[in-house]
């Protein structure tokens, strides 16, 4: 059985880390902080450690950044 397999299509609960993530409760998607655009898991390859949010694509990851403040040379 494929790890993504057989949760039906609900929102996971994910705990993200440095270059990985660990599912926390079960499901097949999670929603962009940015976009609220869903994100299938096999899909997820944005996300912040610092925030704990997904994001669909880098853009969207970008545009957090930006709104944090936290891009070098970037003033707050």
């Amino acid at each position: 059985m494929n790890l993504f397999e057989g949760h039906g299509n609900r929102e996971a609960k994910i705990r993200y880390l440095d270059g990985d993530f660990q599912i926390l409760s079960p499901g097949s998607y999670v929603v962009c902080a940015m976009t609220g655009k869903q994100i299938p898991l096999d899909e997820l390859r944005y996300w912040s450690v610092a925030r704990q949010e997904p994001y669909a694509d880098v853009i969207s990851s970008l545009e957090a950044d930006k709104r944090a403040g936290v891009l070098p040379n970037q003033r707050r």
